[in-house]
């Protein structure tokens, strides 16, 4: 489903050249559980953000179903990103004047989407929290919100960077469980810092320096 073959990411800082990603060869099967693992900085945010689009490789290439991410148009990519991938982020990026059902119902524009929300929210357990703003949910339900935001419209990918990474130890699991649920409707790459938040991936892949070995 994604491939990336030979993929770099690099910069200059102060004039030394810095690789984030480096020579990474890897492919994402359909339905597959990945795990991401490395420690701060090791480069698995930036590559994750290679296989999502989010950032062009400086070198080799990211594949979607065949299609090469450098050579679309922008706006090409940006649909792919809007109507096949699903993210959720470390911190809960919710717009703080809308409900919690309405900030999961941007996800998919234009779609009338509003009875898949709610049954997301009620499989997970913050349904009577749908029209309340996220200044009043706790840390662990607003990034049950953002998985809710993610899985609307059953995307082919979900793309989670450190999801866990400002919870507690017991939300995080169970973000992750809900995570876990949905592999085999579509693949999940998960990038984390905490090998006990992949038990059960059907594959980790470790990064250190920016490369990446399985």
């Amino acid at each position: 489903m994604i491939q990336a073959v030979g993929a770099e990411l690099r910069y200059m800082d102060h004039g030394k050249e810095v690789f984030a990603v480096h020579g990474v060869d890897l492919t994402i099967s359909e339905s597959e559980y990945c795990g991401i693992l490395g420690p701060s900085g090791s480069g698995k945010s930036s590559l994750l953000y290679l296989l999502s689009g989010l950032k062009q490789p400086t070198a080799g290439q990211i594949l979607y179903q065949g299609k090469d991410f450098a050579r679309l148009p922008e706006a090409a990519c940006a649909e792919i990103r809007l109507r096949e991938f699903g993210f959720v982020f470390q911190h809960a990026y919710l717009l703080g004047y809308l409900s919690i059902l309405e900030n999961i119902l941007v996800a998919r524009p234009g779609e009338d989407r509003r009875e898949e929300a709610q049954s997301l929210l009620k499989s997970l357990g913050i349904a009577e929290k749908a029209h309340r703003l996220p200044h009043e949910l706790s840390g662990g339900e607003r990034q049950r919100a953002c998985v809710a935001r993610a899985l609307l419209g059953r995307p082919k990918v979900i793309f989670a960077d450190e999801p866990t990474a400002s919870l507690d130890h017991a939300n995080g699991l169970a973000v992750v469980q809900l995570l876990k649920e949905y592999r085999g409707e579509a693949a999940v790459v998960m990038v984390t810092h905490d090998e006990s938040m992949l038990n059960g991936a059907d594959r980790i892949i470790r990064i250190e320096d920016g490369r990446a070995n399985d």
